[in-house]
């Protein structure tokens, strides 16, 4: 039986219960995502062989995102957090039911499933993003998130070479049926250690707008929401192009897989020294280093595109994002928790953040659906991956007008 505060082996911070089940369910979902997501967009594309419809499927999923965290984050302040919480896990569920009924004609449902993909990932990050906030304490909260990714490179491992062996070794469509089977249990097994975790009542009003407006008063805040929009600039379009490329330059799922193996076992160690050495007066430092090797990266894909360069470039990005996003997402929940009425409203802050996220992944896959409506993909795409793919250094471009010591008094 897990003791409600329990000596973490990671160093000497104390950890509750809860901080331990939302680490295991936060793995599962990963491995989940890695199992069968990183071939979704190959499933799709085997069936219709179209940029453009796969854009499509990514761009309702990051609509309906924001959307359903707008819902999810009223609801929150209605109903225990931790139904939230399985809604989401739920709606994910679903959408691997989904996959499974329409099969081979699942390219006929591209907007159904992003629909419920997004409203999946709607409810469980807004349940999820706000449980670390609450979980979670300005001292543990690097622990928590390299944590956290060193969890997800661990799925993100297992999974994609898992999935490939089994599609790989199978005819037709067979293994990625067995594939979206396994991740629909992951989240059935989600769901119920979610039970396990303490209720989290609803309370006070819901003043989304108001937070919204906090960003003309708050030049923190608006920071930080401006620094997550440019973050979705580059995820937007690199979330499904990168997966696509590896497949037509090798046409193995296989092959695929060990590009994602490569790209969590290199982040799988990265984490860990993220987590442990960025430090408090490191992290503007390590934002700027991070964003440069990010950008540098495209530079290995835009000009010929073949897999040694991919796995190449599956490291340096494994290498970049944590030294990013472990101090960026750190900056991030401190600023929430320094600004104005951050404990009654932390839900609101949490739902204006992401929609500025996903605000920039709509903006990116827009782009690029008008691009290829008018140019051939070969002739345009290279030139969006190298504008988009700058997305991360306006991060550090952000962030560093933060002035850390007032945050951190």
């Amino acid at each position: 039986m897990i003791q409600n505060k329990v000596k973490k082996i990671f160093g000497d911070i104390e950890i509750t219960k809860d901080l331990i089940f939302l680490l295991i369910i936060g793995g599962l979902y990963s491995l989940s995502i890695a199992l069968s997501n990183t071939f979704v967009n190959v499933y799709i594309w085997k069936q219709t062989e179209d940029f453009f419809q796969i854009a499509i499927y990514n761009l309702t999923v990051v609509i309906f995102q924001p959307l359903t965290f707008i819902l999810a984050g009223k609801m929150a302040k209605k109903v225990d957090r931790m139904i939230v919480f399985r809604i989401g896990i739920i709606f994910l569920a679903v959408f691997y039911v989904t996959v499974l009924i329409t099969g081979t004609n699942a390219n006929r449902f591209l907007i159904l499933l992003g629909a419920i993909l997004g409203i999946g990932y709607g409810f469980y990050w807004l349940a999820f993003n706000v449980l670390t906030f609450e979980i979670t304490e300005p001292e543990t909260r690097d622990f928590f998130n390299g944590f956290l990714g060193v969890l997800n490179s661990v799925g993100g491992m297992i999974g994609p070479l898992l999935a490939g062996v089994i599609i790989s070794r199978l005819t037709g469509f067979i293994g990625y049926t067995i594939i979206f089977i396994i991740s629909l249990g992951l989240f059935a097994l989600a769901t119920f250690l979610s039970f396990f975790m303490s209720k989290r009542p609803a309370e006070g009003n819901y003043y989304f707008i108001k937070i919204l407006h906090e960003r003309k008063r708050n030049k923190n805040w608006r920071l930080v929401t401006n620094a997550s929009f440019f973050q979705g600039i580059r995820e937007g379009l690199f979330a499904f192009v990168i997966n696509i490329y590896v497949y037509i330059a090798t046409g193995s799922e296989m092959a695929l897989g060990t590009f994602a193996f490569v790209n969590s076992f290199v982040s799988f160690i990265t984490y860990y020294f993220a987590s442990r050495y960025i430090k408090l007066q490191y992290r503007n430092r390590a934002m700027l280093i991070g964003g440069i090797i990010l950008f540098s990266s495209v530079f290995l894909i835009i000009i010929k595109v073949t897999y040694p360069l991919l796995l190449i470039y599956s490291a340096m990005i494994a290498f970049a994002y944590p030294i990013v996003l472990v101090p960026f997402n750190s900056t991030s929940y401190d600023i929430i928790g320094k600004s104005w009425k951050a404990r009654e409203l932390r839900i609101e802050y949490i739902v204006v953040n992401e929609l500025f996220l996903n605000g920039g992944r709509v903006c990116s896959i827009l782009l690029f659906l008008i691009a290829v409506s008018h140019l051939a993909v070969k002739l345009v795409l290279p030139y969006l991956l190298l504008i988009l793919g700058s997305g991360y250094l306006f991060i550090y471009v952000f962030i560093r007008h933060i002035n850390v010591k007032e945050i951190h008094s």
